[in-house]
């Protein structure tokens, strides 16, 4: 299996005629993680999906090792089915949720519920179920903790920790605290000007 490594090299971003953020760079290997952290606007959400490649830098550019898999604000779970078969449509396409991870989640009980009928806080571990089941090496998590109560909150970082810790990548952007050891930190700054040419 490919070692995970994601690399940023003087990336910027750009959203209409407003700079979000430049020159930023890093470099992350298996075993280690990241929390981006900064105000509303600053490109947090831009940053992931630059790194995701759903998005093409302003300036810069990015190397990826290994599978990818992306939580974000879109769960991209029909609404209208039940969270069993919900789950099992990406199952067949990306990879089929374990029991263990469903009951871990606390979602064991919830799989013949509609997934329109569920919680915010329900939703989010739906997503990270998902996310288990892709078997990814890199997790790119933007906002992960949104929604989620104090239980929930730390389930969430140990999950982090022990993917880090099986030498897994982890990328979260989040405008709370996350408790993982060995995190890097990278705060992107408010909006600044472009300095004159």
């Amino acid at each position: 299996m490919e070692a995970p490594r994601l690399v940023a090299r003087d990336l910027a971003c750009r959203r209409g005629y407003r700079l979000l953020f430049r020159a930023l760079s890093l470099d992350l290997a298996g075993g280690q993680a990241c929390h981006v952290t900064g105000s509303n606007g600053t490109g947090k959400s831009s940053l992931i999906r630059i790194l995701a490649r759903l998005l093409r830098p302003y300036a810069g550019e990015v190397e990826r090792a290994g599978s990818i898999a992306l939580l974000d604000q879109t769960m991209a779970l029909d609404e209208h089915l039940p969270l069993g078969r919900a789950l099992a449509f990406w199952g067949g396409l990306d990879g089929r949720v374990e029991g263990r991870d469903l009951a871990r989640l606390g979602l064991a009980d919830l799989l013949d519920v509609p997934v329109r009928y569920l919680s915010t806080g329900q939703r989010k571990r739906a997503a990270l179920a998902r996310l288990l089941g892709q078997e990814a090496r890199i997790w790119l998590l933007d906002e992960p903790l949104n929604g989620l109560d104090r239980d929930a909150i730390a389930m969430v970082e140990r999950l982090v920790a022990d993917h880090v810790a099986d030498g897994g990548l982890a990328l979260v952007a989040s405008h709370q605290p996350i408790n993982v050891p060995v995190m890097a930190a990278l705060h992107l700054p408010d909006y600044a000007p472009e300095p004159a040419a």
